[in-house]
């Protein structure tokens, strides 16, 4: 066990400087996180991630309270399709919790289609899923071509789960904060970058303002639009629209989690693979960039105002944690 330690640590200390050299002596905080969390050998999502039990880093809405899976399941009755695609299933509860509450008939005659990159959590799927009507994708691109390109797509926490850009206002611009990694260390420098597509890098910010932009996950949209013929999106995740996610976190909202514990400053930059990174959706740049793709924007409110538009309401002890999660609902 020791010596399977040290290889991991050597792996990743050379792919961190062969990253570091291909990006010019510095690492965008993107291509950090997307290593840290998707790399084959020592990625938190690829080898690592735990989300069950006294154990686990995280908890999801699924795992707390089930008025989320009826609410989508009643989304889903309202938005009529023979497939549907969840991605980024976790552990599969809410998937299962979905399925279960679609009523018989409706059932019977459904797809659920999972995209999930994880091993780890698509064994976990197969095993709550056992013998559903349920098949597996690497991508949506697949998910969607077995579709037929309809079908109404879900998913719970998963902008956040994209790598994100992180930039700050030094007197009146913006530079993108990177790292020069040296061994063990991490140090926070600003560089010059072109600067993407947010309603966060406004001239308005002030001087120290740090904001994240998900610019992987506009990418990523854009990469199966075009497969995507008919249907409804549901999306959701913590954050909150602008300006409410500026001033709410002028500092920032990077962070990592282990063992449910939140993790800030330089701790988001230790323990590479074995701790989950995030930061708040910014709900403004997610409405624009599904605009930009031709889709209707229905609704955006939080969590509870999704909940109690279904008639299900959450337990008090869960009610602040409703105002923190924002649902989007957009039709293609």
């Amino acid at each position: 066990m020791p010596e399977e330690k040290a290889d991991r640590q050597r792996a990743i200390h050379r792919a961190l400087g062969v990253l570091q050299k291909e990006c010019g002596g510095s690492i965008p905080i993107d291509r950090f996180m997307q290593a840290a969390l998707y790399h084959p050998e020592f990625g938190y999502y690829t080898t690592q991630v735990r989300t069950l039990g006294r154990g686990g880093d995280f908890s999801t809405w699924p795992l707390l309270h089930a008025s989320l899976a009826r609410s989508v399941a009643r989304w889903l009755r309202g938005a009529p399709s023979r497939h549907i695609i969840e991605v980024g299933a976790g552990t599969g509860q809410l998937a299962a919790g979905v399925l279960a509450r679609l009523g018989l008939l409706r059932r019977l005659r459904t797809t659920l289609h999972i995209v999930e990159i994880s091993p780890i959590l698509r064994a976990a799927q197969q095993k709550i899923l056992a013998g559903r009507r349920v098949l597996w994708h690497p991508d949506l691109p697949s998910a969607l071509a077995a579709a037929g390109g309809c079908a109404n797509i879900y998913s719970n926490e998963l902008p956040d789960a994209f790598p994100c850009r992180v930039f700050v206002r030094t007197g009146s611009r913006w530079k993108e904060l990177a790292l020069q990694i040296d061994g063990n260390s991490a140090r926070e420098i600003l560089r010059e970058a072109d600067l993407p597509a947010s309603s966060a890098l406004t001239d308005s910010a002030p001087d120290g303002a740090r904001v994240e932009v998900h610019d992987s996950y506009r990418t990523w949209l854009e990469s199966w639009a075009a497969d995507w013929r008919r249907g409804e999106i549901l999306t959701i995740d913590y954050g909150k629209p602008m300006p409410a996610l500026t001033h709410r976190r002028p500092s920032g909202s990077l962070r990592a989690y282990a063992h449910h514990q939140r993790l800030t400053g330089a701790d988001v930059y230790a323990g590479i693979g074995h701790r989950d990174l995030t930061a708040d959706v910014n709900f403004t740049d997610l409405k624009a960039w599904g605009s930009g793709l031709g889709w209707q924007t229905l609704s955006l409110g939080t969590l509870t105002d999704f909940l109690s538009s279904r008639d299900f309401a959450l337990p008090p002890a869960f009610a602040s944690a409703g105002e923190e999660f924002q649902v989007l609902r957009q039709r293609r």
